[in-house]
């Protein structure tokens, strides 16, 4: 038995020393989060469904151009995106998403890999850990949008301005790679894509000197071969619309730069970003305090000149919107990796006894006790809502709560009781596993995969899946957040008419239950779902 135990740890260590580990074990703490499920799935209604539905028309028509029969005003990368998955995978919530989990791992890898360039190796890995565990990164990696996979070309692009300054005799190769990847973000995410390029300029130009990357040809071809696909479809929109291709493109941007939604003011990234990317966002602003302090070297206007400009590029945009703020995710995670690193060196001193409060020493010690005392919270409201009837929240909440009990319990033990084997690695992953356990838990529960149960239990009823699978459903005048809904899951889809005056007899349409006044033909209701209507006309 000791002879076995032995041979495991042998061949463990060279595991852990081999240098494919770092990749394997991030695989394996990402994967999970990105599958865990309850098995059933639905669309978010807007933009997840939005995409879905056109990706579908792309699909079901045949025309990978302009289906929807007018000048469109984003670019067809996403749509094309995830229309071929479903010509690989056949039409489904997990085909839709899938595009988004495989950008989100290359990103989790990515980063690990600029993090090993601008940092080490050990922080590199940290910071990847951290990226899969913050709530609105996650949430797009599981959503069928076109926002993590532009993030990936973003970051492929930054790798490859540190791989030519790393291999100056392979830097054509690597800065073709970075115009490529910038020149493919237009396709998939229109002119989104110029925010994050102009907060690369402060390292383009402020370190010009050092690394000449703005006066390399390669740089302009790859931007030139990555906009061919959008330029060529262009071409054949303009065939069919003339100019008006090109000025609902421009035109959606003015609109988004002009117009405010849902009150978000230019204070909005301020609180909205800390939220989402809670607890890591404040450890971020340690970190940027840390570098401001003692810069990178030549890496500085990458980890912190390209958040800070980009984070006032979103402000000053009038459309603020949480997912406009992704771009940022990974380099708050490579902030916090830099603020952890050295709190757990302050961790290894121990809590300084006999000594002024605010010392340094005595900061893992605060923190640690803090977060127990949000993981009691959190529990004492796990008990409340799950009084409410929230199910789901409760064991949310529950499973939070104590786990956010491990810091608390980690210092402790090595202060108090003087269990020393709990190194500073361990109070690390008291930060890392709560956060991990929540995401898991939340997705387990259907919470990161189930946005419409509603929808989705409706549409399963035999009597109303029968009808769908068997018979074309026009719609009629069905308008509404929720429609794209309808659209995605009906297989068969009617015409699309403004009064029931137009469909034949024995026909089926979804209806707005805000337009019955004006139909006035008589019909039999075959079910209802919020604000429509399944009917039969008579």
């Amino acid at each position: 038995m000791l002879y076995k135990l032995q041979s495991f740890l042998s061949i463990w260590q060279q595991i852990s020393l081999s240098k494919a580990f770092p990749y394997i074990s991030l695989l394996v703490w990402m994967l999970p989060l990105l599958l865990l499920s309850s098995g059933d799935s639905s669309l978010m209604a807007h933009d997840e469904g939005l995409y879905a539905w056109r990706a579908r028309q792309m699909f079901d028509s045949g025309d990978w151009i302009a289906p929807w029969g007018n000048a469109h005003h984003k670019t067809p990368g996403p749509y094309w995106l995830i229309a071929i998955f479903y010509q690989l995978l056949g039409i489904s919530e997990f085909s839709t998403r899938l595009p988004s989990m495989i950008a989100g791992i290359f990103c989790l890898l990515l980063v690990y890999e600029i993090g090993k360039n601008i940092l080490d190796q050990k922080l590199a890995w940290v910071a990847a850990a951290i990226l899969s565990v913050e709530f609105l990164w996650l949430q797009y990696c599981r959503l069928g949008t076109p926002d993590v996979p532009m993030i990936l070309l973003i970051l492929l692009a930054i790798y490859a301005l540190l791989k030519a300054e790393e291999n100056p005799q392979s830097q054509y190769f690597w800065l073709f790679i970075t115009g490529l990847s910038l020149g493919l973000g237009f396709l998939v995410r229109s002119f989104m894509i110029v925010l994050p390029i102009v907060a690369l300029l402060p390292y383009l130009i402020g370190e010009h000197r050092r690394h000449h990357h703005l006066t390399n040809p390669c740089l302009y071809l790859g931007l030139v071969v990555g906009l061919m696909p959008t330029f060529v479809w262009l071409w054949f929109n303009w065939q069919r619309y003339g100019n008006n291709s090109v000025a609902a493109l421009s035109g959606f941007v003015f609109q988004l730069g002009s117009e405010e939604r849902e009150g978000n003011g230019i204070f909005f990234y301020v609180w909205n970003v800390p939220l989402k990317a809670f607890p890591w966002s404040f450890f971020s602003l340690f970190g940027l305090f840390l570098v401001m302090i003692r810069p990178i070297p030549r890496y500085q206007l990458i980890l912190v000149g390209f958040p800070l400009v980009l984070f006032a590029e979103l402000s000053i945009f009038s459309t603020r919107l949480s997912h406009y703020s992704l771009c940022l995710y990974p380099f708050i995670a490579l902030l916090a990796a830099v603020a952890l690193d050295w709190l757990s060196r302050v961790y290894r001193i121990g809590y300084a006894k006999k000594k002024p409060l605010l010392k340094k020493e005595n900061i893992p010690r605060y923190l640690s006790y803090g977060f127990g005392v949000l993981g009691i919270l959190l529990l004492l409201a796990s008990i409340v809502v799950f009084a409410w009837g929230e199910r789901k929240y409760a064991i949310l909440g529950l499973i939070v709560g104590l786990s956010w009990l491990i810091l608390p319990t980690v210092w402790i033990s090595r202060d108090y009781f003087g269990y020393k084997f709990l190194t500073a690695r361990y109070w690390l992953a008291g930060w890392l596993i709560p956060c991990w356990l929540a995401l898991a838990a939340a997705g387990g529960l259907g919470l990161l995969s189930d946005y419409n149960p509603k929808y989705r239990t409706f549409l399963q009823q035999p009597a109303i899946a029968s009808i769908l699978k068997t018979h074309p459903i026009n719609f009629v005048k069905v308008e509404g957040k929720n429609a794209v809904l309808l659209k995605f899951y009906t297989p068969i889809r009617g015409q699309q008419v403004e009064t029931m005056t137009q469909l034949p007899a024995s026909s089926y349409a979804w209806i707005d239950k805000k337009t019955t006044s004006e139909l006035l033909r008589p019909h039999q209701i075959i079910g209802e779902i919020q604000d429509y209507k399944l009917i039969q006309v008579l």
